[in-house]
């Protein structure tokens, strides 16, 4: 059975808001950074570091 990245991700994300729940701002900024760290001249680097 295969499951899509994305909702594997949305499964982690809502049991994770719904068990430790954490400020919406905290939740806010780490989606945004991401998104931005991502898109940026780091990716690579960040890339390279995590695999």
């Amino acid at each position: 059975m295969d499951v899509p990245l994305w909702l594997a991700l949305l499964c982690v994300g809502v049991l994770g808001v719904k068990l430790i729940r954490p400020p919406w701002w905290l939740i806010t900024v780490l989606l945004l950074g991401g998104y931005l760290i991502a898109d940026s001249l780091l990716a690579p680097v960040i890339n390279s570091l995590v695999r």
